[in-house]
């Protein structure tokens, strides 16, 4: 298997639970996942990433040393995915890994991402390439979403219109006419701002199935004022994240006399009518709609969805041959194939970018 065409993706998220990472084999010409692992960080590691996207007191020093013990996290994802699959490191043609997020500001002209790409290569002896959002910023783009050009590639289909929607910590869809151009886009906040909320008033890490959001009441006036924020009425191409929908966000909508379910069950719905509201006004005819991250996992957000869908037929990515955890390190598997193949990894009609650029930067093994 030396000579074949092996990938490895790497992905950490705006939810902060941990290191999504695939091996992929691309030798043939349909794609195949050789296996998959995840590594969850320690609470005390979340709570510092989660405090970088505050401004602080030697906020660069700090920066540098979480990007470093998230490299050492990593290279230890990527052992343990080796092992499980019983590859060695030289036999992979290239790892690609997103970094974790901790700024994401387009309209600034940067976006940044913690993890260096010279200390994992170091770690792991494989060439990776990572900062992948920087070039289609500086091609005027947004740098995100990054997936829908992998999902064009492993997801279109030639007579029936789909849509891709990824429920992470921040919501994005493709949409995949049969014919036309492909659109992307992030919607708003899909899991964040519940699992922080939740977070905040059980200790627990996410809303299992979305029980507790059931057993809570849509608050129908806070979710009128949440959906009249202006990024949801904003045309794409868009991205947000945590700099813009965060608790302190939240609160500025709260009374104070909100039953904490209630709240939980309003994100909920936020979560699935925002998604709901661009599909129906950016993906008109859609037919399918499959979804992937996190949220696929929770019963009560999809079945939201689905009442806010009735006319498509709404599923998960699993039925399309990739099981909704692993989209997006697949996606980074195979944006990294693109980069050292000098293939172009956005998609202008996607980001807003000028023209198809070649993604991230590459450090040799």
């Amino acid at each position: 298997m030396a000579s074949s065409e092996l990938y490895i993706g790497l992905m950490s998220g705006t939810s902060l639970d941990g290191v999504d990472a695939v091996l992929m084999d691309f030798s043939s010409d349909r794609y195949r996942i050789v296996g998959d692992s995840f590594l969850p960080y320690d609470e005390a590691l979340r709570v510092q990433l989660l405090g970088m996207h505050e401004t602080r007191f030697d906020e660069l020093h700090e920066a540098a040393l979480l990007g470093n013990r998230l490299s050492q996290m990593y290279a230890s994802a990527t052992r343990v995915l080796l092992r499980k699959c019983g590859v060695r490191a030289e036999e992979v043609q290239a790892l690609g890994c997103h970094g974790q997020t901790i700024r994401h500001r387009p309209d600034a002209g940067y976006t940044t991402q913690l993890g260096s790409g010279a200390v994992l290569a170091e770690l792991t002896g494989i060439t990776v390439v990572c900062d992948f959002r920087s070039r289609d910023i500086a091609a005027g783009g947004q740098g995100a979403p990054l997936v829908p050009a992998f999902h064009q590639a492993v997801f279109s289909h030639p007579s029936i219109h789909r849509v891709i929607v990824n429920l992470g910590g921040i919501g994005n869809l493709t949409d995949l006419p049969a014919s036309g151009r492909v659109r992307g886009f992030d919607t708003g906040p899909a899991n964040m701002l519940m699992d922080e909320w939740v977070r905040k008033n059980s200790g627990a890490s996410f809303d299992k199935d979305g029980a507790w959001a059931a057993s809570g009441n849509v608050v129908e006036e806070l979710l009128t004022a949440l959906l009249g924020h202006e990024y949801f009425s904003r045309k794409p191409p868009k991205s947000t994240g945590r700099d813009l929908f965060n608790l302190a966000w939240l609160q500025l909508y709260l009374t104070g006399v909100e039953e904490a379910e209630d709240v939980q069950a309003t994100l909920l719905a936020l979560s699935a009518a925002s998604v709901a509201q661009d599909i129906k006004l950016y993906c008109a005819g859609s037919e399918e709609v499959y979804v992937c991250g996190g949220g696929a996992r929770n019963t009560a957000l999809l079945t939201s969805l689905r009442a806010a869908l009735p006319h498509v037929t709404v599923s998960t990515t699993g039925d399309l041959g990739i099981d909704p955890d692993w989209v997006e390190a697949c996606a980074f598997a195979w944006l990294a194939r693109q980069a050292l193949h000098l293939r172009p990894g956005n998609l202008p009609t996607v980001t807003g970018a000028i023209g198809s650029r070649v993604l991230g930067a590459i450090h040799p093994r």
